[in-house]
């Protein structure tokens, strides 16, 4: 059940007196405390109004914006079934979306996980990177032109490819359709991951990965992929050293019933073709 908490934010619209000050609704489960608030706030772009181009002030609070946004994901629901204590549905998604093109929830992950990294001791550019893939089945509302069937997995649906730090924090993901082979979709997550950390040298990698994928790797984006393989000797489950650390980050999004894989492209079986 929802605890109502009085505004207390400075972004939120200045109210005539404490007596008519609105009561927003608390989330325990996926609200921002306070100090979540004053971390995130500095992140967002300013408003129209505040960035030269005139326009009338916001009409919603952007803590309640992000609250509606985090209720969604932690739910998995459809906009439409926002609680009215939230703003518009389609409000909340077009701020969502306006955002999304702005690059703000890249930034805000980037600056969370830079952060996360410095508070455990650690410089926050990685050396060493995670990488491995998790086929998901797709909703009904999935276009059908970006599914595809792993046979492997049985799964009709999407694919997963990710990168992670050796502290399971991401670094990169490519999203294709599940058809798509790993060591295929490898190039293009290695791209990404070489593009945007300059100081990654070593990437670690199951047997999936094996073959032309670590020349290539190493040849144009002098990366050194290590294969962990299982034991010979191991019969039943096996925590491997390296491998677990990016399968406890697909465990971590299990959490999130978002049913949603990621926003942007989604690369295709056709695409794949084009591979180098």
């Amino acid at each position: 059940m929802p605890v109502s908490l009085t505004c207390s934010c400075s972004s939120r619209p200045a109210h005539k007196s404490p007596v008519e000050s609105p009561k927003y609704s608390f989330y325990p489960s996926s609200s921002l405390t306070d100090p979540e608030w004053t971390l995130l706030e500095p992140l967002l772009p300013l408003p129209g109004n505040h960035a030269g181009r005139g326009g009338r002030p916001e009409k919603w609070p952007r803590r309640l914006v992000l609250d509606a946004v985090f209720y969604l994901v932690r739910g998995g629901i459809a906009w439409a079934q926002l609680p009215h204590d939230f703003p518009p549905a389609k409000t909340v998604y077009d701020i969502y979306r306006r955002w999304t093109k702005a690059g703000v929830w890249q930034r805000i992950h980037d600056v969370l996980r830079d952060r996360a990294r410095v508070q455990a001791g650690r410089d926050p550019r990685p050396t060493a990177a995670v990488i491995d893939s998790q086929t998901v089945r797709g909703a009904d509302t999935v276009a059908a032109g970006t599914t595809g069937y792993d046979a492997g997995k049985k799964i009709k649906g999407r694919k997963r490819h990710i990168a992670t730090a050796t502290s399971g924090l991401l670094l990169a993901i490519v999203v294709t359709a599940a058809s798509i082979q790993d060591r295929d979709a490898a190039h293009r997550l290695l791209t990404a991951l070489r593009a945007r950390f300059a100081t990654v040298q070593v990437v670690f990698a199951d047997g999936g990965y094996a073959g032309r994928l670590v020349e290539w790797a190493k040849a144009v984006l002098a990366l050194t992929i290590q294969i962990v393989k299982r034991s010979d000797t191991a019969t039943g489950f096996e925590v491997l050293p390296r491998r677990w650390v990016v399968e406890r980050s697909f465990g971590w999004r299990k959490g999130i019933r978002v049913n949603s894989v990621a926003p942007g492209p989604i690369w295709t079986a056709d695409e794949s073709r084009n591979i180098g």
